[in-house]
């Protein structure tokens, strides 16, 4: 696999990720390494990470609790006061190794601790290496909303190893899964029609693809003015359905991608009403999904609950839910305004 250029940092993968880690820790002379995991990643990645990282600088271990419930600010604390104790200085590295839960927080802790120290993102979920380690997007969650908390800052690389995978249940790659749909259906219907069409398809071949796409989008507009917009296709819906789940104790928790393959499925079906994304392809999309993840039990009495956890996503201005919907495969609109009464009837359109 070849190295993508991120506009301020390397993506490398498999042994020359590691060489590039090393030179790294080499060239900037860090003090301490900071490597942070969680229940799961220290475990099953650890091993095989430290086995490969070639540095006799000292390393700390800090492990926190596996999950989304657990990406919130007081376990922001707990690192920084880990960190504080173990003497981190502004020249301490911190290697987050684990899926965008650890990426995406651990960004959020090295960004702020001491007004910024260096980073370095290893994610170790399919999620995590098409999506949430690259991009420069670092934050945590305010109770169930979603990434409410955070800011834009870069690693210094991100290190992809697909061989973390293996470690990953059939759900999680499902969930990853996702995301590469989302990428398919916005820019390059190719990935989309090798998911659907391909039984035997080894995901780690649209890897590589995934990331071009996602980071030519970022260095086209890093801090989501325009065009990167579209990267949140399938979440208006899906971040909505994803915090319902997970605050409500009646639900089964949702894994990332399940939430955003509904909101793919509900947000082609607004598509269709208002920019007029063919029918067709709506069904086709839905048939595909609903084929992958299954159908998840939502009621009518659900509806309104997830309308109001979406009136918190991040793209909304003055109150509006803003999303970005399809006229076809590859070509989107961003900043759609979309009724409540359309976004429930979408809704239904899942649940029929």
């Amino acid at each position: 696999m070849t190295s993508i250029q991120a506009v301020t940092y390397p993506i490398d993968f498999n042994e020359k990720g590691y060489d590039s880690l090393s030179t790294l820790i080499s060239k900037n002379n860090y003090s301490t390494i900071f490597i942070l995991v969680d229940d799961n990643t220290f475990t099953d990645c650890y091993p095989r990470f430290i086995s490969l990282l070639a540095t006799d600088k000292k390393i700390e271990v800090i492990q926190i609790d596996a999950g989304e419930v657990h990406k919130n600010i007081e376990t922001c604390v707990g690192v920084w006061n880990a960190m504080t104790e173990l003497g981190a200085d502004r020249k301490s590295l911190l290697i987050t190794l684990g899926g965008g839960v650890i990426t995406d927080l651990g960004g959020f802790v090295a960004s702020t601790f001491k007004r910024g120290i260096d980073f370095v993102n290893i994610p170790t979920t399919l999620l995590s290496m098409v999506d949430a380690s690259v991009g420069g997007k670092t934050g945590v969650d305010l109770g169930v909303l979603k990434n409410q908390i955070g800011l834009f800052a870069n690693p210094e690389m991100v290190l992809l190893d697909p061989e973390y995978l293996q470690t990953l249940c059939s759900r999680e790659i499902r969930s990853g899964t996702a995301e590469i749909i989302k990428y398919g259906m916005t820019h390059d219907v190719h990935l989309y029609n090798e998911i659907k069409n391909n039984a035997s398809l080894n995901i780690v071949d649209l890897i590589p693809r995934s990331i071009e796409i996602k980071n030519d989008v970022v260095l086209e507009d890093p801090k989501e003015h325009g065009v990167r917009k579209a990267l949140n296709w399938g979440h208006t819906i899906g971040h909505g359905i994803e915090s319902y789940f997970l605050e409500s104790e009646a639900k089964e928790r949702l894994t990332h991608g399940e939430a955003i393959a509904i909101g793919i499925i509900c947000e082609s079906y607004i598509s269709s009403k208002l920019l007029g994304f063919p029918a067709d392809k709506v069904a086709d999309v839905k048939n595909t999904i609903l084929t992958i993840y299954g159908k998840t039990p939502i009621l009518t009495d659900d509806f309104l609950p997830i309308l109001n956890f979406m009136k918190h996503d991040k793209k909304n201005i003055g109150g509006e839910i803003n999303f970005v919907l399809l006229e076809e495969f590859e070509k989107f609109k961003i900043n759609c305004k979309v009724s409540n009464e359309l976004i429930q009837e979408s809704l239904k359109y899942y649940t029929s």
